[in-house]
């Protein structure tokens, strides 16, 4: 992600075009980054916002870009937050460097900042450095964690969408879930799912972030204690994006394989089965194996797994037609059924004629 940039991109670059007018040029602005100029550091922002060549040239700016972080001058730690962002992005050593020089300290101070701009520019740039492997355990241990969760429940729309990634990249250590966990995150993010398109990038990794931390039970309990809560995955996993889908489904599994008696209800009253259907077919290759697991646990008895794969689906969802309260519910799965089939029999048709035209 890059960071906003009201500067004109039309704008002529100061820097020479010969390659040594160049680099005298870039050692310039380097030491008038470390003598405080506040203008200096927009220039770097500048020329590094679509440039991967002075992201890499511009190395030597981030320990004076971080330096200036802690400048009380109006302006200037915004200015500095902001070219440190750009040059971390696609930047795999600028992120690491950025880290190394001590920014994490007053990035959490800007991420608490009363200031919505301020803290959506300290948000982006978590969510950046913690793309890093590198990173991600020295932002882990910051305490990171709580504050963009906060940000996840106070923040503008924008901060909340990146605290959800930097959130998602920092899940990936199995140890901070419990972290994660801890500062009761799913409130905010089914909030998140409700208000926003199902099938975007943030939807994808509200998905994934709860597919992850409904392996445990206190995750449960907050999703289940959440109005409308299984209902919002529910829909992302019939409206959502094919990555979308697949985490929703896996959640929705997750729940259902931690304790079936106590989920299996729940899940079939919220309307799941057309959604599982339709994944059957038409899911990711996981997304597949998924619903139709799903699905078997779904119904009154469901098989071991070496027994569900020489099971129909057919079998699978009559079986949970039956039992679904109302004519409404049980019909729409039977009408979901047929067409599945039919597609079925459709693509298995096409697949036999494409073998006998090249037999």
């Amino acid at each position: 992600m890059e960071s906003p940039d009201s500067g004109s991109s039309g704008e002529a670059s100061p820097v020479a075009a010969g390659p040594s007018s160049e680099a005298a040029a870039l050692r310039a602005l380097v030491d008038r980054v470390r003598a405080g100029e506040v203008d200096a550091a927009r220039e770097v922002r500048r020329l590094t916002r679509a440039s991967a060549r002075h992201r890499r040239k511009l190395a030597a700016a981030v320990e004076p870009l971080v330096a200036m972080l802690r400048d009380g001058r109006h302006g200037a730690g915004e200015a500095a937050l902001l070219a440190l962002l750009n040059l971390a992005v696609k930047d795999e050593r600028n992120k690491i460097k950025i880290v190394d020089s001590g920014a994490l300290e007053p990035l959490l101070g800007y991420l608490q900042s009363s200031d919505p701009n301020l803290q959506e520019y300290a948000t982006a740039a978590f969510l950046t450095l913690s793309a890093s492997s590198t990173n991600k355990p020295i932002i882990s241990a910051s305490g990171a964690i709580p504050l963009l969760v906060k940000v996840l429940k106070e923040g503008n729309p924008q901060a909340k969408n990146d605290a959800v990634m930097a959130l998602y990249n920092l899940s990936t250590i199995t140890d901070n879930l419990q972290t994660i966990l801890s500062v009761q995150p799913i409130p905010p993010l089914i909030g998140l799912l409700k208000g926003g398109k199902r099938s975007s990038k943030t939807a994808d990794k509200c998905c994934a972030l709860l597919e992850s931390l409904l392996a445990f039970e206190q995750g449960r309990v907050a999703l289940t204690s959440e109005e409308g809560g299984v209902l919002t995955i529910v829909e992302v996993l019939e409206e959502g994006s094919l990555q979308g889908r697949e985490h929703a489904v896996g959640a929705l599994l997750t729940m259902c394989e931690s304790d079936r008696s106590k989920y299996r209800d729940l899940i079939l009253n919220e309307g799941a089965i057309p959604g599982l259907l339709e994944l059957t077919v038409h899911g990711t290759p996981k997304s597949r194996v998924k619903a139709h697991v799903l699905l078997d646990l779904l119904r009154n008895s469901p098989y071991s797994r070496s027994r569900l794969q020489a099971d129909t689906l057919e079998n699978i969802v009559s079986n949970i037609a039956s039992q679904i309260d109302g004519e409404d519910r049980g019909g729409k799965a039977k009408k979901m059924l047929a067409e599945m089939v039919k597609v079925s029999m459709e693509q298995s048709l096409r697949h036999l004629q494409r073998r006998a035209s090249f037999a």
